[in-house]
């Protein structure tokens, strides 16, 4: 009687987290002055590790918002967020898939790039469960300055944007959740200045409370 084999991503994910080693925050931003942990530094600390576990990996764009900002100088900022789905394969065709987003900003044509190369890191950091410390705390090589004004660009979908809109004035009608609240959880001047992504996120949240009381 022939057993059913075990995927061989799961062993193959074991094997990398135990070659893998720490990756420390050895870069620094000269202009907000902090240490920081590289995309650099977690790609090589992992290519030896998965080339021996034979596990690779293959990104997918699942969503990505992106507007045109405009920064306290007066200067224009292009922010991009993006909800990416990595994918880590093994010879036998099995996989594991991890889902995260990743935000970045920048004055020229680099801001997805950036959100991509955050998305990935964290991906691996996650998923491998790379030894560091303060995580969460990571900030990114560059972080411009934070825009005072925004406008929807022309790569946003404005009916979609109002619909979202629109079901989020609704979920905070019922919940009688505060709107700066909101700005504050999110880090926007107005709510008119969210992502789709943002709306989203903050509409799911808001579908588990439950209704305002009425006194």
């Amino acid at each position: 009687m022939n057993e059913e084999k075990s995927p061989m991503i799961y062993a193959a994910i074991c094997g990398v987290m135990e070659d893998i080693g720490s990756v420390g925050k050895g870069n620094y931003n000269k202009t907000q002055g902090f240490k920081y942990r590289g995309i650099d530094a977690v790609m090589n600390a992992l290519n030896p590790a998965m080339i021996k576990h034979k596990v690779f990996c293959t990104p997918e764009l699942l969503e990505q918002g992106r507007e045109e900002r405009t920064t306290a100088k007066g200067s224009s900022l292009i922010y991009s967020v993006c909800r990416m789905r990595y994918r880590f394969f093994t010879t036998d065709g099995s996989y594991v898939d991890a889902v995260v987003v990743g935000e970045g900003m920048d004055s020229g044509d680099k801001a997805t790039n950036k959100a991509m190369s955050v998305a990935f890191k964290y991906a691996c950091f996650q998923t491998f469960c790379i030894p560091t410390e303060n995580l969460m705390d990571d900030p990114d090589k560059e972080t411009p300055d934070e825009s005072k004004k925004g406008s929807i660009s022309k790569y946003r979908q404005d009916n979609v944007t109002k619909d979202l809109f629109a079901e989020l004035s609704d979920e905070l009608v019922r919940t009688g959740y505060g709107t700066n609240a909101v700005i504050k959880k999110y880090r926007v001047e107005s709510i008119e200045q969210m992502t789709n992504l943002q709306i989203k996120d903050c509409i799911s949240k808001l579908k588990s409370l439950p209704d305002k009381k009425v006194s």
